[in-house]
């Protein structure tokens, strides 16, 4: 797809989920002379479950192991929110349902582990910092937290919303964000198959009022400034921070330090 071959024009974008290899082909090509772009990364599924006292054992057990069962590298986590919750029975159940499942063998080697938090809101930080491809908030009054998610692919709000259900039957998209990936992308949807064009189209009184701004943004930025035809037309003939500067400064956005 990305190359194109005779009966298969190349692309120019990918779509679709996949474990880590297609992710790690996806990313490679994305990055390589075929000229690709892709959706997101999308590797191994998690989920990432909330819970309260108010849980049914069975029905978060049930949750956990819709992911678990995909890969053996698969990552479910379970986040206690606050006292009460019977995190033995869930467990319990979590086994129990794993030895009956005919991919129980992958759903056994997942990545999973519990976190205990004090209440529901250092759940959501905590799950806003893992930032997960499912999130299921089942605690009581679900709906109340959705506007302090700042970071996930996908979000099941209450007892009555299993991912497994709302995956493929609820109307939404479930290729999604993984390895942390929510933080700055969103699921695939429409908008993924849209590209945007700015248009400008300038008057000369336009062009004549904007001139002052733009003389002093081309001193900022060392850019030199051409002037002919009659009017004043802008050409770019000296690119700034030659010397690296400019490619610091992006790493350090990206990597960020101490200040």
């Amino acid at each position: 797809m990305a190359w194109g071959i005779e009966t298969c024009p190349k692309v120019e974008k990918i779509f679709g989920p996949g474990n880590q290899y297609a992710t790690a082909a996806k990313m490679i090509l994305q990055n390589s002379e075929a000229m690709v772009a892709i959706d997101m990364p999308t590797g191994p599924s998690e989920v990432l479950v909330i819970v309260d006292k108010h849980v049914i054992p069975r029905r978060v057990a049930a949750d956990l192991l819709s992911q678990a069962e995909h890969v053996p590298d698969s990552q479910v986590v379970l986040v206690i929110a606050g006292e009460g919750v019977n995190v033995n029975a869930i467990e319990e159940e979590f086994n129990k349902q794993c030895q009956s499942l005919p991919r129980g063998e992958f759903s056994a080697k997942a990545h999973s582990f519990i976190v205990y938090a004090r209440d529901v809101l250092e759940s959501v930080n905590f799950s806003n910092l893992y930032a997960p491809e499912h999130l299921i908030v089942n605690v009581e009054d679900a709906e109340k937290w959705e506007g302090f998610i700042e970071n996930a692919g996908s979000i099941f709000l209450g007892p009555w919303s299993p991912d497994s259900f709302c995956d493929y039957s609820s109307g939404t998209n479930h290729v999604l964000p993984t390895y942390g990936y929510a933080r700055m992308y969103g699921g695939v949807s429409l908008d993924s198959f849209l590209k945007y064009i700015t248009v400008q189209s300038l008057t000369v009184d336009g062009l004549r009022k904007l001139e002052p701004y733009g003389a002093v943004s081309f001193i900022v930025f060392a850019i030199s400034l051409h002037i002919f035809l009659g009017y004043k037309t802008i050409v770019l003939a000296t690119p700034p921070y030659q010397d690296g500067t400019k490619c610091k400064a992006i790493a350090v956005m990206a990597w960020g330090t101490e200040t």
